[in-house]
């Protein structure tokens, strides 16, 4: 808490030293107000992400209204606009939410290579089922349908993590052609997370299975 020059308390307050004194408690007031006001903007802008999230997820972007999401999170309408403008710039930035692909762990760059790859493929399937439904729409045809800056969005995406898991392997992430032989093996794995979250044909261990040993094959045989 701020406190005054300790002489401040010992000589009679000056008229201008008051107008500073009131001037530094308001300023200070104002700093926390306003710090207030930015994490519960930040908060309720999360809330409207998050409930977007789910809602993209459970039904198709059309039958997805703006009152939806607003009503879902407790907001009125008029703030998601102010946050987000349109449902579908709303829409993008849940697409960059599902695909974006965080640094590489530490742990995922040691050890044998069979482990890295389990772990790294177990690291993206926890990921995925967080918000499973959602990650299927947005990468497959449940989403806003054909729509330039989604694809540009995913394209840039699948070739983030073509670095990411090249990186993870001991490859070269500069590689062009290697990262093309990753962005193909990210369209296989699209798909089996598909017939994991909707189809249900396959479990997550037999998704588990088909990626690592799928993955390791391409690393040994074919890069």
């Amino acid at each position: 808490m701020w406190r005054p020059p300790r002489a401040s308390w010992r000589l009679p307050p000056h008229p201008d030293r008051r107008a500073c004194h009131h001037a530094s408690v308001t300023s200070a007031e104002r700093s926390g107000d306003s710090a207030r006001r930015r994490l519960e903007r930040d908060e309720r802008r999360e809330q409207l992400l998050e409930c977007a999230t789910r809602l993209f997820g459970e039904r198709p972007y059309a039958e997805v209204s703006t009152s939806d999401i607003a009503a879902a999170a407790g907001i009125a309408r008029g703030l998601l606009h102010h946050y987000f403008g349109t449902k579908r710039e709303l829409y993008l930035e849940v697409v960059r939410r599902m695909v974006s692909v965080p640094d590489v762990d530490a742990t995922l760059l040691s050890g044998p290579l069979p482990r890295r790859i389990d772990v790294g493929v177990a690291w993206f399937l926890d990921a995925v089922d967080a918000h499973g439904a959602t990650f299927t729409a947005v990468t497959g045809a449940g989403g806003i349908g054909a729509d330039p800056e989604v694809e540009a969005i995913l394209d840039a995406a699948d070739d983030d993590a073509a670095r990411r898991v090249l990186q993870v392997v001991g490859l070269d992430p500069a590689d062009a052609r290697q990262r093309a032989m990753i962005r193909a093996f990210a369209g296989m794995t699209k798909a089996a997370v598909r017939e994991w979250q909707r189809g249900r044909a396959l479990s997550r261990d037999d998704v588990h299975l088909l990626l690592s040993r799928t993955l390791l094959t391409i690393v040994r045989n074919v890069l």
